[in-house]
């Protein structure tokens, strides 16, 4: 598969990304896409009819397409900018007053600390820090959400979900490092939100990115940002008619060329088998583990996800010398961590050089 796979990325030829927790390779089929779609722009504008009805089009089939990877129907999700806009709109959205609590783990990216600092800091939230391993059994009765990441962005350990729900406390999951990675059933994974990247994993625009609100706590959620898009009926905005399903929380209408160059690279995923995909990345990750640590590296603890960290002395200097060799991987500031992240288009010999000169 990765021949196949690795043809659609033309950086490949002139490098081993190993960065896409940090943002996606661009397969070319998404250029071509998104060009066609200013091309439409250019030569017959942007404000018709035929112009918002094609908008609308784009963005009915990329909610379809991503609620296939979520396992949920498309009206459970959101069409966002980021992960942080999913986190947000959830945070913002329920009903959190002074004295309850937001759990949360200590392997969590600023995109959620963030906004639970601002949650902390406007509403008088409290905002209780657990080691990552120990969230599940943390959950108290002043617990009024746990927020925390699928996968940890840190060292790709993967959060026990069936515990963390198992309290019946709403569970928001940070899934970055999740949604096109790994495997991901929201209904086995037990969570009420999950909020993801389009950029990273699913290979989309920077400005791209997707939120899962569980059917029933829909309405117990408010729109953070209402407008245009808000709206049921735009000629009654003052009366607020929200719309159907979780599409009143979309951050506004995508434009057309990023909604074409999304499903440009979800078809390049689903091309070679989206199964795949999620099954070859982990298996890499976990091959490169083994080969850095054959190496005498200290591996950070992980689970069965496509992150790979290992401590190095001046783990920045690390990621430069090894950029210089054609390996692009990155250094998390705050930890003793370089860190790569494994796709289905990386090959063996990609790993295998890496653990190379990483032991180097």
């Amino acid at each position: 598969m990765p021949a196949s796979l690795r043809s659609q990325f033309p950086i490949l030829k002139r490098l081993a990304y190993l960065n896409t927790g940090s943002v996606g390779p661009v397969p070319r089929a998404a250029v071509k896409a998104a060009q066609a779609e200013m091309k439409i722009g250019l030569e017959q504008g942007r404000g018709g009819a035929a112009q918002f009805e094609r908008l609308q089009q784009l963005v009915d089939e990329l909610r379809g397409r991503v609620a296939g990877l979520f396992g949920c129907w498309p009206q459970e999700v959101a069409l966002t900018g980021a992960t942080t806009d999913g986190v947000n709109s959830v945070l913002l959205g329920l009903d959190l007053h002074e004295g309850d609590e937001v759990l949360t783990s200590d392997e969590e990216h600023p995109g959620l600390l963030a906004p639970l600092a601002a949650l902390r800091e406007r509403r008088g939230v409290r905002v209780r820090v657990v080691p990552f391993e120990e969230l599940p059994g943390e959950v108290r009765s002043a617990t009024r959400l746990v927020a925390c990441s699928h996968v940890s962005w840190h060292t790709g350990r993967v959060m026990d979900t069936e515990a963390l729900a198992e309290p019946g406390v709403p569970v928001l999951l940070d899934g970055a490092q999740g949604l096109g990675a790994i495997p991901v059933d929201v209904r086995e994974l037990g969570c009420d939100y999950y909020a993801a990247s389009g950029q990273k994993w699913l290979c989309g625009p920077i400005g791209s990115g997707y939120l899962y609100v569980r059917g029933e706590r829909i309405d117990g959620l408010a729109p953070a940002a209402p407008g245009y898009q808000t709206l049921s009926d735009t000629a009654r905005p003052l009366d607020l008619p929200l719309k159907e399903g979780a599409a009143r929380f979309d951050g506004g209408l995508p434009p057309s060329h990023h909604s074409a160059w999304a499903l440009a690279s979800l078809e390049v995923l689903a091309g070679t088998g989206m199964d795949d995909v999620l099954e070859r990345g982990p298996s890499s990750a976990e091959r490169l583990a083994g080969l850095l640590a054959e190496r005498g590296l200290t591996v950070a603890p992980r689970g069965r996800s496509t992150l790979v960290s290992w401590e190095a002395a001046d783990n920045e200097a690390e990621s430069r010398r090894l950029l210089e060799d054609g390996l692009l991987v990155r250094h998390l500031p705050g930890t003793p961590y370089v860190r790569a992240s494994v796709g289905a288009w990386n090959s063996d010999e990609e790993l295998e050089r890496l653990a190379a000169a990483a032991a180097t």
